[in-house]
């Protein structure tokens, strides 16, 4: 994932950024609300991770901002405030997840990655399509050059997790989070999974799931 880290805490925004980049993640820090709004003038992000007590603002203001401009990035807000009524007014401002501190690591990535995912499946009219391959969302299809892939539901949410985002690689553990909500004690899982998939593809259509050695697995896809 590409992620958005406004925190200015810089230990705590170290920290997230050093965990993240170390799972494989690219991150792009910015201290402040006016740091964060040109970077999200530029590349896309997957999500980003938000901090509310800002040295030049509140960062739900950010959040508004965003969901008033029609931009739906996931956003996983991060800050000591705990209360209910706090929960409830980031919620309220667009955020779409809500962690309080002090956190672990392991569960920020975990947040995201499901944010990211269910964030990849919203496209208009609910499809999402690369090259000869699309996945319709609400009626749960893959088709491969116009015709219907019959998936069973661990390959499906397969599909739904790599489609949105061709040639990126995604770890053991995204795609297991992805499929099962949570990760396997054995790897035989998911390459079960993955064989199933690449089966239905075949070798004439071009859409193949790489694997990348040491790091994970990629959908690549013909234009």
């Amino acid at each position: 994932m590409h992620i958005l880290i406004v925190e200015d805490d810089r230990i705590i925004a170290e920290n997230l950024y050093e965990y993240l980049e170390s799972r494989g993640h690219q991150c792009d820090y910015a201290p402040s609300l006016a740091a964060a709004m040109p970077l999200l003038e530029g590349p896309d992000f997957d999500a980003a991770v938000l901090d509310r007590n800002l040295p030049d603002g509140d960062g739900l203001t950010l959040a508004r901002h965003l969901r008033t401009a029609g931009n739906l990035l996931p956003l996983l807000i991060l800050t000591a405030r705990d209360t209910l009524e706090d929960k409830l007014t980031g919620f309220d401002a667009g955020a779409d997840d809500y962690l309080v501190k002090p956190f672990a690591l392991q569960e920020v990535e975990a947040r995201l990655t499901a944010l990211a995912r269910r964030a990849g499946t919203r496209a208009p009219g609910g499809i999402c399509r690369q090259g000869p391959l699309a996945y319709d969302a609400s009626a749960r299809e893959v088709r491969l050059n116009g015709q219907p892939l019959h998936l069973p539901p661990k390959a499906l949410r397969l599909v739904a997790e790599l489609l949105p985002h061709p040639n990126r690689v995604f770890s053991r553990r995204e795609l297991e989070i992805a499929i099962w909500g949570h990760e396997q004690e054995s790897s035989d899982n998911l390459r079960s999974v993955l064989h199933t998939l690449r089966r239905a593809l075949g070798e004439a259509s071009g859409v193949q799931v790489v694997n990348v050695h040491g790091l994970g697995y990629k959908l690549v896809c013909p234009p």
